[in-house]
């Protein structure tokens, strides 16, 4: 009974042990293309984006697509499924599986060269930000001066100030609220409805003070972003969900292709194949 037990015992803590290690390692996938191999790492604070990206990957569904957008010192940009076999000349960028994810825009992890991030529409007909479901991009990025990042960090704060409005506004208990503005900005009362953001606006300068105390960059993103580079200004609007870990080179090689004005490669640079690797 007692040698029994401790064989259960141990059973358990191997059982445990397992779910502990698959919920703590990270997803590693290697990205074949035309001009070289590029791995990445998928984050596990970002589940939705990784188990899609998985999904994807395991179903074949980014074999023969184009890199179909590329900005040197930005990004590099894949995905979109019309690409394949697209003929030259044609604009690509719109398609995707037929579905979008929920953001998952995770405080520290940022735009720094060789970022994994979803691209999306924009914020006028995607206020939820939410990311394409299959196309992403691999930041480049540009080296910036702590004069530009200071700015942009002010930006940050601004748009994190005016998310948090809306969000508060938008809570279910706020609805009235949310009618009266929504009365104003149809009546065109400009007035009124700068008297109600006044108002609202000193209400929740607890709440902002905080944002403010938080900042836009810490002073390790910034000295990332001095030395290493990266897209700063995306920051807090996209989600990031992994980053290269070998084949930077080859992201640089094809950031630098000839491209026509819709920043489509001149020469298609195809993705070969995707795979899960250790």
């Amino acid at each position: 009974m007692k040698r029994y037990f401790i064989v259960l015992l141990l059973s358990n803590l191997l059982i445990n042990s397992y779910f502990v290690v698959s919920q703590t390692t990270e997803t590693k996938v290697l990205i074949k293309t035309d001009l070289g191999d590029i791995k990445i790492k998928l984050y596990n604070e970002t589940p939705l984006h990784r188990d899609n990206f998985i999904k994807l990957v395991n179903e074949g569904f980014y074999n023969s697509l184009l890199f179909h957008r590329v900005i040197n010192k930005f990004m590099i940009q894949t995905g979109d499924p019309v690409s394949k076999n697209a003929q030259p000349g044609v604009m690509l960028g719109n398609g995707g599986p037929g579905y979008n994810i929920p953001a998952e825009i995770v405080s520290g992890k940022i735009n720094k060269r060789g970022a994994l991030a979803a691209a999306r529409e924009g914020d006028n007909v995607n206020p939820k930000r939410e990311s394409s479901g299959s196309q992403f991009y691999i930041v480049q990025g540009d080296k910036f001066s702590i004069e530009q990042l200071n700015s942009m960090s002010e930006k940050i704060v601004q748009q994190k100030k005016n998310d948090f409005l809306v969000s508060y506004v938008n809570k279910p208990e706020n609805i009235s609220i949310k009618a009266k503005i929504d009365s104003l900005q149809k009546a065109k009362n400009n007035t009124e409805l700068k008297n109600v953001i006044n108002e609202l606006n000193i209400k929740l300068k607890p709440d902002y003070d905080k944002i403010i105390k938080n900042g836009g960059f810490t002073p390790k993103q910034k000295e990332i972003y001095m030395k290493e580079g990266g897209a700063p200004h995306l920051d807090g609007a996209y989600t990031v969900f992994g980053e290269v870990i070998s084949g930077m080179d080859i992201v640089d090689k094809i950031a630098l292709v000839e491209k026509d004005k819709s920043d489509r490669p001149i020469k298609d640079i195809k993705i070969i194949s995707t795979q899960i690797v250790k």
